[in-house]
């Protein structure tokens, strides 16, 4: 949901990365559905696992939980958000995660990307 919502938002102002320690098969339904209620399309988003590579290629990595499983280097910008796992929930208990990252994702693209 962050990927997506940083793509709408910010546009061509930054690269995205998505990528998990441990990802699932396939992108919650609910979330899909909770995305597409505030007009965006996450149905093609496919799950990937996080690479140091691309760690290394980031300027700012956000985290969500993974802890000793993210790539640390130096020079790069942290953030670990911590929110509740939309895993296994219905669109009504994804809705208020779906909101809390817009409000992440509209502050950290204010402070590295504004208009």
């Amino acid at each position: 949901m962050a990927a997506g919502f940083l793509t709408h938002l910010a546009g061509d102002r930054v690269e995205v990365r998505s990528a998990g320690s441990l990802p699932a098969d396939e992108v919650n339904p609910a979330a899909i559905e909770a995305m597409r209620e505030v007009g965006v399309d996450i149905a093609t988003a496919t799950p990937k696992v996080l690479t140091a590579e691309a760690v290394q290629a980031s300027d700012c990595v956000i985290t969500m939980g993974c802890g000793d499983a993210c790539p640390v280097f130096p020079g790069r910008t942290y953030l670990d958000w911590q929110l509740d796992d939309p895993a296994g929930k219905g669109v009504e208990a994804v809705r208020p995660i779906r909101d809390d990252i817009r409000r992440r994702v509209e502050a950290l693209i204010a402070e590295i990307a504004p208009r």
